[in-house]
């Protein structure tokens, strides 16, 4: 495939999955960075993962409202154990929701080991299966994505308790649309190359557009290497990262 033959009718819904989710990822990614507790996104989204592995297996519910629940209960649970961690044990509890997310992830493998599809069940919530979105799909995380948007910008003095209750809602869809490996991408590059940056609006600026362009251009080139979109947008948002900071250090020099 080439640039000319490329099938935008994919690209388009896929590259609107993806700016949906910058919109909350890159305001909640920065508040990760400040607070230093970079492995909360891969723990609570492991958890997200769970409980749609959970809904999956035990429910058969691959779409249905008892899967949102299941998903949604076992990241919430997830949140209020990071909180109490957070006040309990500051010192080491970087250390302690990085073991959260290793016993969610091996909890998850040991699920699935003898569920029909385990591979495929796995392989999606992992890397995602961003290219086949649907309409419906996005209209609902839209929806839930404005609401969490407008309560985290709103609800200012809140926000200590208010973060776990956002990101967790907003980690749930998130899995479930570009998988766990995006997620936490979408979190933590954006936050990164923004880093520095003193104004909040500069570096919500940076940071949306270092993930649009991210996304944007992860997409074509999975197309044209025909590899996964998840992965390649992973790495692509990488790459950008990398040359963002050091075009940033360059300026600051001259």
């Amino acid at each position: 495939m080439n640039l000319i033959n490329l099938d935008w009718s994919l690209i388009l819904p896929a590259l609107v999955a993806g700016m949906l989710v910058l919109t909350t990822h890159v305001p909640l990614g920065q508040e990760v960075l400040k607070r230093g507790i970079i492995f909360i996104d891969l723990a609570i989204a492991q958890m997200a993962a769970l409980g749609v592995m959970a809904a999956t297996i035990f429910i058969g519910d691959m779409h249905g409202p008892w899967l949102q629940v299941s998903a949604a209960a076992s990241a919430l649970s997830a949140s209020v154990l990071v909180l109490w961690l957070e006040k309990r044990y500051p010192h080491i509890v970087e250390a302690l929701i990085g073991l959260l997310f290793i016993l969610a992830a091996s909890g998850g493998i040991l699920l699935v080991s003898h569920a029909p599809h385990s591979d495929e069940l796995l392989h999606d919530l992992l890397v995602g299966q961003i290219l086949w979105v649907t309409t419906s799909h996005l209209l609902w995380v839209g929806l839930l994505y404005a609401a969490l948007l407008l309560i985290w910008f709103t609800m200012q003095s809140q926000r200590s308790w208010l973060f776990y209750i956002v990101f967790s809602l907003t980690v749930t869809a998130s899995v479930q649309l570009v998988g766990v490996y995006l997620v936490f991408a979408s979190l933590i590059l954006p936050a990164l190359a923004s880093r520095g940056f003193e104004k909040p609006r500069h570096k919500l600026l940076l940071g949306y557009g270092i993930g649009f362009l991210g996304y944007f251009f992860g997409l074509i080139l999975a197309l044209l290497l025909d590899v996964p979109m998840g992965a390649m947008t992973v790495w692509t948002l990488f790459v950008l990262v990398v040359i963002s900071r050091f075009m940033l250090q360059w300026l600051k020099q001259r």
